[in-house]
């Protein structure tokens, strides 16, 4: 009776608690919704001449690009990612433990520098067609046939090689988690080599492929300096073509409503064709860990070529090229510009990972102590920014601001005599809150992810032995959650570091990070000027790889 009395005031007081979390939480998901109402309200203001131009000349041309695109990484990505984690997994050959975390290695190399490192080893001065001039006795390119990284094949190519990974580790972690009960029980059943493949593993796998090749997408339609400096004008370029090049902000609103109906469908054919097919680890005894079939001679030459093929494309090319360039000029790596951009990038990073493990920490909190259906929707909501391309965020973020930033210096102006300035859009505030916006769900995600592993059965001894709500926290959830904690912020600042396309748009005047740094070289033909900032970047970005190796294998 007692212990029944005691669960109902815990009971009681969890609602209370909760009742004070959810509205902030609430308040603090509709705010990072801000870009959404934005777009929707903006869209709505355009008028039809402007919507029917943007549907005649702009939509079918930029909107067959982008879907050819998604189609062709698409299938790239399913490929390569399947048939890595495939051999990694299943098979044992030479340098399979090295390989199966280096294919990870890629990621770490955005798609707008391996994009520039790209050109640079495909011109007719790179290394590639000097070979091909030497092995050939060719003395002008009129000579001979090479092909053109500045196309859309150029483009599926380069982005393909960086993002595989998103397939690779979801397929790798779904292969691991069977063990080897179902490919041995079809070997039994007379299915070997190619037929065990296509119809028993990759039937198996669909549901992390459709995830991986989702994630893939939503990096493709947001990437715009890749696809900018390869010449491929998609609907994200285009929706900032026709933002600053026409100054059309109710046209790119309107093209933004219709990039965010793909990404909708996107998200939505992932959880339709995932939700149909789930596979659930095997405990126990039952389950028996991956025995690997051991590969020989050309079979295993063969493998261990093919797979060190998307890590020297991914990751070696581009570092190569990019050190080459960056030891020409170590001696500037201390410079003014190269400091001050390193310096703007840390700053900014730091401050959006605070914030943004700060949001999360209340989401996913008030979610642990009310987990019901509207919370859940409510963090949902809050963590959908991260499916939305950076250009849109950037555009979303900035009309408001700015327009909060006019009236309130308007208002000073009148009644005190003295001007705000762009407060919020020229500090760089507006910055920061549209990196919470795109990476809360990386924030929200591992905090959330962390607190799953805390019995609630914690908190309430603790509160039975007389601890309040800040004790609790202080004393048993946030060390507890110092992993948890750590992991989120070294996401979120890594992809601060690497973001380009709300950073370009929403930056202050003079202000430079790594990223536009780089993209401003590069937009001037003069790629081997920024190598020591691509090679900053991508060193900062081997850190996640890293953290998702250990806690993936």
């Amino acid at each position: 009776m007692n212990e029944l009395t005691d669960t109902r005031n815990i009971s009681i007081k969890d609602k209370k608690r909760a009742g004070y979390l959810l509205p902030g939480a609430l308040a603090f998901a509709l705010a990072l919704c801000l870009p959404i109402f934005t777009l929707v309200v903006m869209s709505a203001q355009g008028n039809l001449q402007s919507f029917l131009h943007i549907a005649t000349t702009v939509m079918p041309s930029s909107g067959m690009t982008t879907i050819l695109l998604m189609a062709g990484v698409g299938l790239f990505v399913a490929t390569v990612g399947t048939v890595c984690a495939w051999f990694t997994t299943y098979f044992e050959f030479p340098l399979r433990k090295i390989l199966q975390w280096s294919l990870v290695l890629p990621l770490a190399v955005p798609t707008y520098i391996s994009a520039y490192t790209f050109v640079e080893f495909f011109s007719y001065t790179g290394p590639l067609q000097e070979f091909v001039r030497l092995l050939g006795g060719f003395t002008s390119s009129r000579e001979y046939w090479f092909p053109e990284i500045r196309s859309l094949g150029g483009t599926v190519f380069v982005l393909g090689f960086v993002l595989y990974p998103y397939v690779y580790l979801s397929v790798r972690a779904l292969f691991l988690l069977q063990g080897s009960n179902i490919p041995d029980s079809a070997r039994v059943l007379g299915s070997s080599g190619p037929r065990l493949f296509f119809s028993i593993t990759l039937p198996l796998a669909r549901p992390a492929i459709a995830l991986g090749v989702t994630l893939a997408l939503m990096e493709t339609i947001n990437d715009i300096g890749a696809v900018e400096y390869l010449g491929t004008h998609t609907l994200t370029f285009s929706v900032f073509s026709v933002w600053l090049n026409q100054n059309d902000l109710a046209g790119a609103a309107q093209l933004a409503i219709f990039l965010l109906f793909i990404v909708a469908f996107l998200i939505f054919a992932e959880h339709v064709f995932r939700g149909s097919r789930r596979f659930h680890e095997l405990r126990g005894s039952s389950q028996k860990t991956v025995v690997r079939k051991q590969l020989s001679g050309k079979q295993a030459v063969l493998v261990t070529g093919l797979l060190c093929l998307p890590v020297i494309a991914g990751f070696g090319i581009p570092m190569a090229i990019l050190s080459g360039f960056a030891l020409g000029d170590i001696a500037l790596i201390f410079s003014p510009a190269i400091t001050e951009a390193f310096v703007t990038t840390c700053l900014l990073g730091l401050a959006a990972a605070f914030l943004s493990v700060m949001g999360g920490f209340l989401l996913s909190y008030a979610l642990r102590v009310n987990p019901t259906p509207g919370a859940k929707f409510m963090v949902r909501l809050a963590t959908t920014g991260y499916a939305i391309p950076g250009t849109l965020v950037a555009l979303g973020v900035f009309i408001p601001l700015a327009a909060f930033d006019n009236s309130l210096d308007a208002v000073l102006r009148e009644y005190a005599g003295i001007s705000s300035g762009l407060l919020i859009t020229g500090s760089g505030a507006a910055l920061i809150f549209a990196y919470i916006v795109r990476f809360m769900a990386m924030a929200e995600g591992n905090l959330e992810n962390g607190f799953s592993k805390i019995s609630p059965n914690l908190d309430m001894a603790a509160r039975n032995l007389g601890r309040n709500d800040w004790q609790v926290f202080r004393t048993i959830l946030l060390p507890l959650m110092r992993p948890a904690i750590a992991g989120a912020s070294l996401l979120v600042f890594v992809d601060v570091v690497k973001e380009l396309s709300a950073t370009i748009l929403l930056r202050p005047f003079g202000m430079n990070t790594l990223a536009t740094h780089v993209y401003d070289y590069a937009s001037q033909g003069r790629v081997e000027d920024g190598a020591l900032a691509c090679v900053l970047i991508i060193l900062v970005g081997v850190l996640p790889v890293v953290f998702l190796v250990q806690n993936r294998n």
